[in-house]
């Protein structure tokens, strides 16, 4: 199968790229928010999937640039949506990556039918992305995951796990944690990846949660890396907690399972990670 893929040098890109070994993998290389680089790289390879990575993620980066985040995340992708219904011959399947971000906080595990409201500017550029893909699906099956929380080793220390275990890193014996009273759903990106190969096998069309269905208490997370470091821990600020986790019934249908394991168990097992 030949596949495009922008974002390949991300983390969840780099990641998926070893996944797919076996596929034909083209990766677009220049810039998505340049129209004529995407419809150049489209018209020259005939693709019969396209997986779309490519985005600005960090919440911080997003609100310092809000501009770029627009011409990233939304223009990007409106340019990869008109290249493929101008320029591909044939219909071809096509992977969009957008977020949890989408939905508002909810206390019940989030359902793909749930009504959106982005709880951030990010999950804003990410449903936008969104609402044109659905809207002009002309010359490609659509399939859109929405990913909640995951964790890699490459992750940018602005993501709230590895800014976690940086503190843990310092020589610091007293360690202070604020506002981590937050319920999120948390999957290794080996789910991820393999939740996206799954989607592609089985041609996923439509909106899919990609999920663990459970709940991680950010709180608890630093308890039990703390089992490891053996730090003087405190916790401050925890009022106001949010809870934002998904229901991942409609993925596992189609035959996609996470990993048996834990979510804190899993970040004191990644050695090379910790």
């Amino acid at each position: 199968m030949k596949i495009g893929i922008t974002g390949s040098t991300g983390n969840l890109g780099t990641y998926l790229k070893k996944i797919l070994i076996n596929d034909d993998l083209i990766y677009f290389k220049k810039r998505i928010e340049n129209k004529k680089d995407v419809n150049n790289w489209i018209i020259k390879n005939n693709f019969d999937s396209i997986i779309h990575l490519a985005a600005i993620v960090p919440t911080a980066l997003i609100n310092k640039n809000k501009k770029l985040a627009l011409k990233i995340n939304v223009q990007g992708t409106i340019n990869i949506v008109n290249g493929i219904n101008k320029f591909a011959n044939k219909k071809i399947w096509f992977f969009y990556s957008s977020t949890s971000h989408v939905y508002k906080f909810n206390n019940n595990a989030i359902k793909e039918r749930n009504k959106t409201n982005p709880s951030s500017y990010y999950g804003r550029t990410k449903l936008l992305g969104e609402n044109y893909i659905v809207n002009n699906s002309h010359n490609f099956t659509p399939c859109i995951g929405r990913i909640f929380s995951y964790t890699s080793m490459e992750q940018s220390k602005k993501f709230i796990i590895p800014a976690i275990l940086k503190k843990f890193h310092s020589k610091k014996k007293k360690i202070n944690f604020q506002n981590l009273n937050h319920i999120r759903d948390f999957l290794p990106i080996e789910d991820i990846c393999l939740a996206i190969k799954t989607l592609i096998k089985k041609k996923g069309e439509g909106i899919y949660n990609i999920c663990s269905n459970k709940k991680t208490n950010l709180q608890d997370i630093v308890l039990k890396l703390n089992t490891k470091y053996k730090k003087k821990i405190t916790l401050s600020n925890n009022s106001g907690s949010t809870i934002l986790f998904g229901c991942n019934k409609k993925i596992r249908k189609i035959g996609w399972k996470p990993l048996k394991i834990k979510y804190t168990d899993y970040l004191l097992k990644k050695d090379s990670f910790i």
